[in-house]
């Protein structure tokens, strides 16, 4: 949360963010200690909406948070990347591996991605002209 509040110099009401990834791990939606609510609630708190999508966990968030103004629950990953200001990245499911990045950079308000699982290449991110903030990687 830190990362996003810092890039958007802390004007995150209104803003919407695109969260792939809401269970703590691939293959489950078992959402107990998953990242993705601390980062929800976080960015809730701070006045902004989420537009999540997760292979398995979409009915356990909607058990969890029910429904709620500032919870879009997508279909697609491609869904919940439209008009939001920046990508969320919360687990490292296979699906998330290689996206369309002109889809994506298309689909995203502000170009930027904030990857918690490091799934892309900085290089290639950089190709498409994307911002991309890898959480917890060693610098080169």
């Amino acid at each position: 949360f830190d990362k996003v509040n810092h890039y958007f110099k802390g004007a995150l009401r209104g803003k919407t963010f695109a969260v792939w990834g809401l269970a703590f791990k691939p293959n489950t939606d078992d959402m107990r200690e998953a990242p993705a609510r601390t980062l929800m609630e976080a960015l809730w708190a701070a006045g902004a909406k989420v537009q999540a999508y997760d292979p398995e966990a979409m009915q356990e968030c909607q058990a969890i948070y029910g429904l709620r103004e500032d919870l879009l629950l997508c279909g697609t990953k491609e869904a919940a990347l439209r008009g939001a200001d920046a990508l969320l990245i919360c687990t490292e499911w296979k699906s998330f591996r290689a996206p369309s990045f002109d889809a994506l950079k298309d689909a995203l308000t502000t170009p930027v991605i904030f990857d918690g699982r490091n799934l892309y290449d900085p290089k290639v991110i950089a190709r498409y002209g994307i911002e991309y903030f890898s959480i917890g990687r060693m610098a080169a």
